[in-house]
């Protein structure tokens, strides 16, 4: 643990630290140390033992008031790197605190799916200032991809590729590399169009391997997997998912290339929409902001919807209760095993629902394999409940001596297990089927549903084999 109470400032040697070996609360302490006794010096040295990620994050912990000078600190590259990575919040903190002329330089080095990114979450007067202080041509561009649908492949698209001819020689295209790669963000790809439509690619791994003299064209992939503009960001994230590709070119719908999909960007959307997943299968309504950036107020709206359609559709099961009161009159030890019976139904519907979203999220499982699916969850159904059923039942049987009993719990868990299975794999995959999100079949609505059938259940089986009238 550093202690910066015991640090001699003037013999500090950034080499003995070790930095990479240092946690970023040591960093982030040492730094604030050092700002506090004024020695730039000292923290620029810290910067650049650190890369663009991790001083993004560092800014993060520390004092917002201090931000601007340390930001000033970074080496101009470095700095517009450091700024992609930031926290939304964190940007719009220096964009209201840098000059014009820093502002500009910081926009001329940010790649242009960055800046789009940017902009659709900033304030309109922060927007407008960004646009300011970019040339007219890029303006231009940041305003056609911002006309793209939001969550489009073309909202996420950087126009910011390597295009070659295929008349070009291999010599002459690694010459074009070299002339143009400091404003690409990706050169790993190339891609050959003519016309401007997209008719191959070639890596640079091929053309370092060939001849320069060969032509593009002896070399270039014809067979060229692309997405269109107008295609879903989820989709597009699959492709990746499924190709390993570093980049995607995106074509419009005259198979024109009009920019690319980087994987950092596919990586993105996967977050985001493992996060909006998560949200939902918690029973709550997505939000883009952290959990720290959104007030209560937010979070309770997000929230209450849900809750309130899940307080409501429990009143059925209280209604069934209220049905077979005379059953508890006569049999009042089954009113006990109601929690059991109800959260072993949730259980099991739980678990086959969140490996049908998986499956489904994955294409790993369609709604043509939905008979498949049903057969599978009732082999397994049919194995976990004959075990759980076998269990309560011995347990009930020496804890009370019931035969009766004990045979109406363990023949309900068989069929509430058997019922719940079938209910947490059939409701996601006909969420996919009719366009709904299959997220929202997760565990709470599962255990609505399993809840009111399972009692529904249970109190049948009681009534007949214990011979009640209800």
């Amino acid at each position: 643990m550093l202690n910066t109470d015991n640090l001699n400032i003037e013999e500090l040697n950034m080499e003995d630290l070790e930095l990479a070996d240092m946690e970023l609360e040591e960093i982030q302490r040492l730094a604030e140390h050092l700002l506090s006794k004024r020695k730039y010096s000292l923290i620029r040295q810290i910067f650049n033992h650190l890369n663009a990620a991790d001083i993004a994050l560092l800014f993060d912990e520390i004092d917002k008031k201090d931000i601007p000078l340390l930001y000033r600190l970074l080496p101009k590259e470095e700095a517009a790197e450091c700024f992609s990575y930031m926290s939304r919040d964190m940007q719009k903190t220096l964009i209201n605190t840098l000059t014009d002329r820093e502002l500009r330089a910081v926009m001329d080095d940010i790649f242009l799916d960055d800046t789009v990114d940017m902009i659709e979450e900033m304030p309109a007067n922060v927007v407008a200032r960004i646009l300011r202080n970019t040339d007219e041509e890029t303006r231009k561009i940041i305003n056609q991809l911002l006309n793209y649908p939001k969550d489009s492949a073309g909202s996420l698209m950087t126009v910011e590729y390597v295009n070659i001819k295929k008349e070009m020689t291999v010599g002459a295209a690694i010459s074009r590399i070299r002339r143009t790669a400091v404003d690409k963000e990706t050169i790993y790809t190339c891609y050959v169009t003519e016309n401007r439509k997209l008719i191959g690619m070639v890596s640079v791994k091929d053309l370092l391997m060939a001849e320069d003299s060969m032509q593009i064209e002896d070399i270039m992939e014809t067979n060229v997997i692309h997405v269109d503009t107008h295609e879903d960001r989820e989709e597009v994230a699959k492709v990746f998912n499924k190709y390993d590709f570093l980049a995607i070119p995106v074509v419009d719908r005259e198979e024109r290339l009009v920019g690319i999909v980087t994987f950092d960007d596919a990586m993105d959307v996967m977050q985001e929409e493992h996060t909006e997943d998560m949200a939902k299968m918690a029973a709550i309504m997505p939000t883009d902001d952290s959990y720290f950036n959104t007030s209560a107020f937010s979070h309770a709206k997000s929230r209450i919807s849900w809750l309130l359609f899940l307080m409501l559709s429990a009143t059925v099961s209280g209604s069934i209760i209220t049905h077979y009161q005379e059953t508890f009159k006569l049999y009042p030890l089954l009113v006990s095993f109601i929690p059991m019976l109800t959260g072993t139904g949730g259980n099991c519907g739980s678990q086959s629902s969140t490996l049908m979203i998986r499956g489904l999220a994955l294409d790993e499982i369609k709604f043509k394999d939905i008979f498949k699916v049903i057969f599978k969850e009732f082999r397994i159904a049919l194995l976990v409940s004959v075990v759980l059923a076998l269990v309560n039942g011995l347990r009930i049987y020496i804890q009370y001596g019931d035969l009766q009993i004990a045979i109406v719990i363990g023949l309900a868990l068989v069929i509430i297990v058997i019922l719940s299975k079938f209910i947490g794999c059939t409701l996601p995959l006909a969420a996919e089927h009719i366009g709904l999100d299959p997220a929202l079949m997760a565990a709470p609505l599962i255990s609505t549903i399993v809840d009111i059938c399972s009692i529904l259940i249970y109190f049948q089986i009681a009534t007949v084999l214990l011979h009640i009238s209800a």
